[in-house]
């Protein structure tokens, strides 16, 4: 993304320039020039609106979706119900609550008449200079946009302030209710509105419209794209090509049966670590997060340091594979890798990679491994990975009876989850910044997005089967039962004390998906040592984090035992990438080298990296 310039004090936006006084070059940009044309505008700009409601209506006409089920919007309003019935339950607490709101307007009115005589009098609700979407200095010289500004700061906080202060609500009620008045918040910010932006008031006006026009042809075409659901577009899909500018390191296709293909990598040393190394990613999403370009790779980056690089692709499922849970990912993935190493290299010994919900099936393999006494893997690595699921952050809102229910309802009828129902999950959890600016830059600007790998790869949505989303859901979310030893697999129950080999586990600090928290507490499950590693930013950035970047910064610490913010107060901060460190913690524990290997010696090539599988869209 593009930096912003550097403002002057004259257009400093936390309102102490004061408001702008009337004249009419303040005036003039807001005005529309040339009516008729704007007019023909409008009506090509509701044309193309039309459109896009039929690409919606369109595939649940003719069967092809099923119809929209109400049970988010349900379970919205059984939660704000709960927080509503605390503030009426007693009538001064609602008295109370008005009067706040109402104090708030009157503070703000107040304020605005003091801008106008004292330049320098500061907004009340002083703006996050992190906050992007008030950058424009017309927020705060225009007083009406001021106004509209300051008022949406006031009845956020306010409506989050009644959640925080609704006493008797349980944690996941309260969780799910701040999470929903985010959502609200974020969607109905003023910023979000040609009317009420200054910048996109501007700049309709400035082009008669036509931004709307080019808004509702892409929105158009983004639901046609998701053959009836939006597929937001974060970045310019034309400039990325899979397997020509991104996921381009040499490697080649060993195996392949209906759920998963089998990649080694060419080496780039003339020896290399005798244990070889196996991916799991997630199925969530594509292996290539781990590959995106030669800077950022870490798969290329770990074949440079002599690691024999093997990757699970797994196929993006259709209704054929509505069946296939978690014995078979096992089974035709993880222990069909293994298989194709020792089969390639002829070693047993190996080190294994889980990367998000593809650690948590990894881990659920070793602990089934173990009572097998499969014992080739000698070292697990888990990136962002949850075991134990009692905090897993905010994704937990959308997994209750009634929530999975209805998404196994539409799973059942089509045997499958739409990736972009996930994907739209996902993005929730920050919608601040992978949804609405892209409506705005998108739908209202009619702007495309700036090319971005690791955005081309976000948008690049996978489908899970039924049966396997499921018992994720179940058996994860909802019940936890793997770190409470109820998991069931291949006939027996799993308990992760079982695994006794050494781990790493790697965890982000600022993580929406699996929460440092999470990580560290799953951390006790394990039978064996842990080392527990926090590193700086997310669920992606944080991983993906090349050091010759010289990006962020990670932690180590003693045992992961105890209270999680005890760690992190005595933990030792390390500048930049965390790989240097993992890798050394791997040679620690068998540093013999060998030959390099080359694909193709010991095992069939059916094909080049990245193979054929990744190449399915949702």
């Amino acid at each position: 993304m593009t930096e912003r310039p550097e403002r002057s004090e004259t257009e400093n936006t936390g309102g102490a320039a004061g408001f702008k006084p009337f004249d009419q070059a303040s005036v003039d940009p807001f005005l529309i020039k040339n009516p008729e044309h704007f007019a023909l505008n409008l009506a090509r700009m509701i044309e193309e609106a039309g459109k896009a409601a039929a690409a919606w209506a369109g595939p649940r006409e003719r069967g092809e979706l099923p119809p929209a089920s109400g049970e988010p919007m349900s379970d919205m309003v059984r939660t704000f119900s709960k927080v509503t019935e605390y503030w009426l339950a007693e009538p001064s607490r609602a008295f109370e609550a008005q009067t706040k709101l109402f104090a708030g307007f009157m503070g703000i009115w107040a304020n605005s008449l003091q801008k106008l005589n004292d330049a320098a009098t500061p907004d009340i609700v002083p703006l996050d200079e992190r906050d992007k979407r008030f950058q424009d200095p017309d927020w705060s010289r225009h007083a009406f946009f001021d106004f509209l500004k300051q008022a949406y700061f006031i009845l956020s906080r306010w409506a989050a302030d009644l959640v925080d202060q609704a006493a008797d609500l349980d944690p996941a009620t309260r969780q799910k209710a701040n999470f929903y008045v985010k959502q609200i918040a974020s969607a109905i910010s003023p910023s979000n509105f040609v009317l009420t932006n200054p910048e996109l008031f501007r700049e309709t006006v400035a082009s008669n419209g036509e931004n709307l026009v080019r808004g509702m042809r892409m929105l158009a075409e983004d639901i046609a794209a998701g053959r009836g659901e939006l597929k937001l577009r974060q970045s310019d899909a034309k400039q990325f090509r899979v397997g020509e500018n991104i996921a381009t390191t040499e490697g080649s296709v060993i195996a392949r049966n209906d759920l998963a293909e089998i990649i080694q990598y060419a080496p780039s040393t003339d020896t290399v670590l005798k244990r070889p190394l196996l991916i799991v990613p997630p199925w969530i999403n594509k292996f290539y997060i781990l590959d995106l370009n030669p800077q950022k790779s870490f798969i290329r980056w770990a074949i440079g340091q002599g690691h024999t690089v093997f990757v699970i692709s797994w196929v993006n499922p259709d209704e054929r594979h509505a069946e296939l849970g978690w014995e078979d990912y096992i089974r035709d993935g993880i222990q069909l890798g293994l298989d194709q190493v020792e089969q390639a290299t002829g070693e047993r010994e190996v080190n294994a990679i889980g990367y998000c919900v593809g650690g948590t099936l990894l881990a659920a393999a070793l602990a089934q491994q173990a009572q097998e006494g499969d014992n080739r893997i000698r070292s697990a690595t888990f990136f962002t990975t949850q075991v134990d699921f009692t905090h897993a952050g905010d994704l937990k809102v959308f997994v209750d009876p009634e929530q999975i229910m209805a998404v196994e309802a539409a799973m059942n009828a089509r045997g499958f989850l739409d990736g972009t129902k996930m994907a739209t999950a996902f993005n929730m959890l920050r919608a601040g910044d992978l949804i609405w600016p892209y409506v705005v830059n998108n739908y209202l600007r009619g702007k495309e997005p700036l090319p971005f790998d690791l955005l081309y790869w976000n948008s690049d949505s996978t489908r899970m089967t039924a049966a396997n989303h499921s018992f994720y859901l179940r058996n994860c979310y909802l019940d936890n039962r793997l770190s409470r030893g109820e998991m069931k697999l291949n006939g027996r129950t799993l308990s992760l004390q079982d695994i006794t080999i050494p781990v790493y586990n790697l965890a982000t600090r600022e993580d929406h998906i699996a929460p440092a928290r999470s990580v560290f507490e799953g951390s006790q499950f394990f039978g064996g040592p842990v080392d527990y590693v926090m590193a700086g930013s997310g669920h992606i950035a944080g991983v993906v984090n090349p050091p010759a970047a010289n990006k962020y910064q990670f932690w180590t610490g003693d045992k992961p035992a105890g209270a999680f913010d005890d760690w992190v107060a005595r933990a030792e901060p390390h500048a930049g990438s965390w790989w240097p460190h993992w890798h050394a913690w791997i040679e620690q524990r068998d540093d013999a080298r060998v030959a390099a290997r080359k694909p193709g010696t010991s095992t069939p090539i059916l094909g080049a990296a990245p193979g054929t599988y990744v190449h399915g869209k949702d």
